[in-house]
């Protein structure tokens, strides 16, 4: 059973059991700063565990996360990985264990069909309603239950001796046997034992005390329900295998990679694994925004690209960039999953193999950096300097400690190893203390708020009245604040935007009569929009009917700076090519930043060529339109979505004309003509792969182009005779193309009734060409015995022009009597001159049948 198969299967399973399916959130988990990296399942979902209320109470989820506390172990055993997918179920205050507990039973013995005596499982040593559940009402056999300890089954790990304080509780753990033949062999061998014959499938964690200080646990009002199941480890034990890299989530990568070795290693095998499986959590953390760099996220990706690539150069022979080569590999891998890995391989390809680059350059000038590094002690002796000179060149370079120390013995210097390895543990600790949960486990402020979602009605008004449901001062909840003090307010609903995609937080008043408070600030906390500010005059309390004020002119400027932003990507994929994405903006009133995949310098021929065609898009004063629909309806239609925003089921896009169709929750102009002046004041290299543009408009550009008076006005003159240039050419071209077309039935007249009749329709003429034709023709007809009637289909509408020589109005004849006979073919009317008429009508369709009805006419008469 594939795991493409199983992942459905679990999330189709749960669905049954009216749990809400989330999608699984980024690795950079947002509005979490206890984690470097999404660790488990549970972590998006921290605030319904801590009471806020959601419109569910059950999830399941497939959740990527990425771990990097058991990174020397990935490759040598046959569980460890640093990216793997969990499969979770999750109850806030819902069910507890009695059903937890029967349907994993149920999932794994009757939906997977394992043999339920291949399944043993743990509890906590003190949890007897856990036992008593699996022995009496699953019938688990008691020799197959195994009573562990606060390490073992409890969550988190020893909490109730070490801490964190907060939720935690007993977890019970199920396990596959693989038999008595594998492992350690021991007649005496349960769960406990780390020998390998059990597998650790599924983890139900019992969320039902909360820790104090001093270590005493509470019961907690509401108890939960989290549980993880590695989707690696039962693909495993669902196709019969012992190691987890012997499933199709690796084996193409390895065998791909197998296949290009240079030459044969004792270890191949364990090192093909470890760099398929680091290739998964670069590939995802890119895919999530995260781009190598020296700190951070950042470091973390780039330790692991350079770690295969050594493996690859070291002991593969494989000398040349070949990590990005398995990234489409691994996109066909994913596609069931992450489709939309697909369309973003070729950037995170390009991405890694930028990295890759850098790294082989560092590894051929090693021997010009270790000289500088170590010069002054090629002749004094300093073990413990050189020791931690070599981690620095480690830590900063990525020169590994091999290539330091073999250089190091052919210059004769002695290195302390104990050194290199003292600064590698503080390392590691910094590492840590940066990379695992940070304080109290769901140390997440704001989460008191305990207010329902604020309903936003700022896109169409500025100003609303509203209800004072919270004020929060010094983080606390208070009844009433007064003229000076600082405080949060919380409203039923809200006319201002809070700080969310990139855009910043509205700023304006709420006030009840000469009782002001000033906004200074909007943010979100959740669905929950929190006004920050201070009040100004008075006094204002909880209940209070308010009128809600947003600073208009502050509004529009950021409106004008976030419309251009759309209009700028859209340019930039116009000019530089597809590739370019969206990788982090900033929208405020004063300036607006645009951070996109790029991988070379942007020429300023280019830069130019971006701003002329985000110009073209202001003239042409297009107008905007947002649309509602669901997250399927909206990647269907090809609208583009930032690459570190999870969405909702619902989206909402924003379309500008043809231009652009992006996600977007923020606030925008009615058209493109509103931005005014667009001017971009800087561009550059921000990391690897990524540049950074920095624009202006309205008002501020203004400023900036009375700043630059004369450089900009030359320009602007330029744009200006360019586009008159551009609309002559234009109209010359229309003239010569009409004058072609006019031209070619002037030597060829219809003899009707022994009179010369002209007759023409065409697309797109203007009636200036249309009269200039019919004069040239009655010339070229000596203005005798010549009628010409000429027409046009412009804009839907149909333009018809008659023309007689003077002779024939001295014997009677009538432009205008003749146009207005025939115009009502055309759907219109006209009227003119004896010698000249013009008609317009509704259907330019109908010039053949209104040419017959003047023909007719004209055959007819007596005159």
């Amino acid at each position: 059973m594939t795991a493409d198969v199983l992942r459905k299967k679990f999330l189709d399973f749960f669905k049954s059991k009216k749990h809400k399916i989330v999608a699984s959130d980024s690795l950079v988990p947002a509005d979490d700063p206890t984690v470097l990296f999404t660790p488990a399942g549970m972590n998006q979902f921290k605030k319904q565990f801590m009471g806020v209320i959601t419109d569910f109470t059950r999830a399941a989820s497939s959740q990527r996360c990425l771990r990097t506390d058991d990174l020397d172990k990935v490759g040598k055993t046959s569980v460890h990985h640093t990216f793997f997918e969990m499969l979770g179920n999750f109850s806030f205050g819902d069910y507890f264990k009695d059903e937890a507990i029967s349907w994993a039973w149920e999932f794994l013995t009757e939906e997977l069909k394992i043999d339920e005596k291949k399944l043993w499982v743990s509890v906590y040593k003190d949890d007897d309603e856990a036992y008593k559940i699996w022995k009496d009402k699953i019938k688990v056999p008691q020799n197959r239950i195994v009573k562990l300890g606060d390490h073992d089954n409890f969550w988190p790990a020893d909490a109730k001796e070490k801490g964190p304080n907060g939720p935690c509780g007993p977890c019970s753990e199920i396990f596959f046997d693989f038999g008595e033949d594998v492992g350690c062999r021991e007649k005496i061998c349960d769960p406990s034992c780390s020998c390998g014959r059990f597998a650790e499938i599924w983890n139900l964690v019992f969320t039902q005390f909360n820790r104090k200080e001093g270590g005493s646990l509470e019961p907690l009002p509401k108890k939960n329900i989290d549980t993880g199941m590695g989707l690696e480890r039962l693909a495993a034990v669902m196709q019969g295998k012992k190691n987890n890299f012997e499933t199709e989530l690796f084996q193409p990568l390895i065998k791909e990679l197998v296949s290009c070795v240079m030459c044969h290693v004792s270890n191949e095998k364990e090192l093909s694994y470890a760099i398929s499986d680091h290739l998964r959590a670069i590939v995802f953390a890119i895919f999530d925004g995260v781009l190598p760099s020296n700190e951070g996220r950042g470091y973390v990706i780039r330790k692991l690209i350079r770690k295969s690539s050594l493996h690859l150069r070291q002991s593969f022979g494989i000398k040349q960039p070949f990590l990005y080569t398995l990234v489409p590999v691994l996109a066909q891998i994913m596609r069931e999953p992450y489709p939309e890995l697909e369309g973003r391989r070729e950037n995170i390809a390009e991405i890694i193999l930028n990295e890759e680059k850098n790294f082989i350059s560092v590894l051929s000038s090693s021997e010009n950096i270790l000289k500088e590094k170590f010069k002054d002690l090629l002749k004094k002796q300093d073990p413990e300097k050189v020791g931690s000179i070599a981690f620095q060149l480690y830590d900063t370079y990525g020169l590994p400690y091999e290539i330091t120390q073999a250089w190091l013995d052919k210059n004769k210097i002695k290195i302390s190893v104990t050194s290199f390895n003292q600064e590698m543990e503080k390392q590691k600790s910094r590492s840590k203390l940066q990379s695992t949960m940070k304080g109290d486990v769901f140390s997440i402020k704001d989460l008191h708020l305990g207010a329902k979602a604020t309903r936003f009605v700022g896109y169409k008004d500025f100003q609303d009245a509203a209800k004072i449901l919270k004020i929060v001062k010094d983080g606390l909840e208070v009844k009433k604040i007064s003229k000076g003090e600082e405080a949060r307010i919380i409203l039923d609903k809200t006319p201002f935007y809070a700080e969310s995609g990139g855009q910043v937080g509205d700023s304006g008043i709420i006030f009840k009569g000469k009782n002001i408070f000033e906004v200074k600030d909007t943010l979100k906390c959740d669905k929950i929009s929190v006004h920050v500010g201070r009040v100004k005059e008075g006094s204002l309390k909880v209940q209070d009917e308010i009128k809600a004020t947003v600073d208009l002119e502050r509004r529009l400027a950021i409106a004008r700076n976030h419309t251009a932003t759309h209009l700028l990507q859209a340019a930039l994929r116009k000019i530089l090519g597809p590739h370019v994405k969206q990788q982090g903006s900033f929208v405020g009133p004063e300036y607006l930043r645009f951070d996109f995949t790029h991988f070379k310098d942007v020429s300023n021929e280019d830069l130019e060529r971006v701003e002329e065609e985000v110009y073209n898009c202001v003239i042409a004063d297009t107008l905007l339109k947002t649309k509602e629909m669901t997250l399927a309806q909206a990647k269907k239609s090809g609208a583009l979505a930032f690459f570190g925003e999870k969405y909702e089921d619902k989206v909402r896009i924003v379309a500008v004309g043809e231009i652009s169709k992006e996600f977007c929750g923020g606030t925008h102009l009615d058209s493109t003509g509103q931005i005014g002046l667009f001017k971009i004041t800087k561009e550059g290299s921000v990391a690897s792969g990524i540049r950074r543009i920095e624009a202006v408009t309205g008002i501020v550009a203004f400023e900036l182009v009375k700043k630059e008076k004369d450089n900009l006005l030359e320009e602007i003159q330029r744009k200006i005779i360019q586009q008159k240039e551009l609309e002559k050419r234009f109209n010359q071209q229309k003239l010569s193309e009409g004058s072609e077309k006019i031209n070619a039935i002037s030597n060829d007249p219809e003899i009707i009734n022994g009179k010369n009749v002209y007759l023409g329709a065409w697309d797109n003429l203007e009636a200036g060409l249309l009269r200039k034709s019919i004069d040239s023709l009655r010339e070229k007809a000596n203005n005798s015995n010549t009628i010409a009637a000429l027409g046009s289909s412009l804009n839907g509408k149909a333009v018809l022009i008659i023309g007689i020589t003077p002779d024939l109005c001295l014997k009677g004849w009538s432009a205008m009597d003749l146009i207005k006979e025939v115009a009502v073919v055309l759907g219109g009317s006209g009227g003119g001159r004896k010698d000249f008429a013009q008609a317009g009508g509704n259907d330019p369709a109908a010039f053949p049948a209104a040419f017959d009805k003047l023909r007719e006419i004209i055959r007819s008469s007596s005159l």
